[in-house]
């Protein structure tokens, strides 16, 4: 199961996805943008009805605010929303952390911006559930012995299967395809919905997630606890293709960080946007935002190399590993000094 989550989409899967995504009804490649229309990604990982609900108000004033015509793409797949940037169908898209690192490796894309859920705190966590009242606890998750029905996230997911990957199964040699009754891949609505439901054992999550489901879904919210949570992740970012026009990137770029800032009755109407969203704004950043997405990636292929013993693969692995942390730390060196005002 590790390496075939390691492995991006290959061609034939790419031409089928841009296949689909044309047959939609989505514009041509690189149509959009330069007659003044933007098309904007969306991850529907919950169904898409709800994601158009919340998001369409955000949509509407980024429209007014710009001049330009926005679009919205909901897909429930990474993988079809990093291709449809990578082949020009959208410009901007709002990315969680391991999506936003791959769209920036093979879909031309930059981040431009965070995302804010916790007033100036720009971050999140994995979680794993479990029914309550099931008893089971993270030490009978571990025990593996193919007992449980296990709910992994999309492939491509930061906190659905990078990080339970990182922080549970290898430092500890576990492969769930071994240690699990069944292991089945889905989105975090229908892994939350299926524990809920008595129908998987135990699931990977998030805590934005769970919020939303509590308000939305209260009755079902009630009948799932967490048993797990992950150190802080890097929570969604906005990422743009590099060949946007620089002065479409500018009304972009202005529009998400001042949203939320205006005064009076715009500032409170944005406000509540944002609040639906789970959101309480936007903050400037750039690539080295997805660092920590970086380390975890490197630290589990260093882990996986480890458990097969190859000593080529762990050389190799363990090179890479020690090259990235380099990178960082020389990169945190000639930062500039944070102003007295921050």
């Amino acid at each position: 199961m590790r390496r075939a989550r390691r492995t991006f989409a290959g061609p034939a899967l790419a031409g089928l996805t841009l296949a689909l995504l044309t047959a939609c009804g989505q514009p041509e490649p690189g149509a959009g943008a330069g007659q003044g229309v933007v098309n904007f990604s969306i991850l529907s990982a919950e169904d898409q009805q709800s994601m158009s609900q919340v998001w369409q108000p955000l949509i509407d004033d980024m429209s007014k605010a710009t001049g330009l015509t926005i679009k919205p793409f909901y897909s429930s797949n990474y993988t079809s929303l990093i291709e449809a940037m990578r082949f020009k169908k959208t410009q901007v898209g709002w990315f969680s952390a391991l999506p936003a690192l791959e769209a920036v490796r093979r879909a031309d894309g930059q981040v431009l911006g965070r995302i804010l859920t916790n007033g100036q705190g720009g971050s999140y966590q994995s979680v794993l559930i479990a029914r309550k009242g099931s008893k089971i606890t993270l030490a009978d998750v571990l025990k593996c012995g193919k007992r449980l029905n296990f709910g992994m996230g999309d492939a491509k997911s930061t906190s659905g299967t990078l990080a339970p990957m990182a922080y549970i199964f290898t430092p500890r040699n576990i492969e769930p395809a071994e240690c699990f009754k069944t292991v089945r891949s889905a989105s975090h609505q229908a892994n939350f919905f299926s524990v809920a439901n008595g129908l998987l054992d135990v699931a990977t999550n998030n805590t934005v997630g769970i919020k939303f489901y509590a308000r939305e879904n209260p009755e079902a919210a009630a009948k799932v606890q967490v048993i797990w949570t992950s150190p802080e992740l890097p929570e969604s970012s906005i990422v743009v293709r590099k060949d946007l026009d620089p002065a479409i990137r500018e009304k972009i770029r202005a529009f998400f960080l001042s949203y939320g800032q205006a005064p009076g009755a715009e500032g409170e109407h944005q406000r509540q946007v944002l609040k639906t969203l789970t959101y309480t704004g936007f903050e400037a950043a750039d690539d080295s935002y997805l660092d920590p997405v970086r380390q975890m990636e490197a630290a589990e292929n260093l882990g996986e190399a480890r458990h097969s013993r190859d000593p080529a693969k762990i050389a190799q692995a363990q090179k890479a590993f020690n090259a990235l942390q380099a990178e960082i730390a020389a990169r945190a060196r000639t930062a500039p000094a944070p102003s007295a005002a921050q």
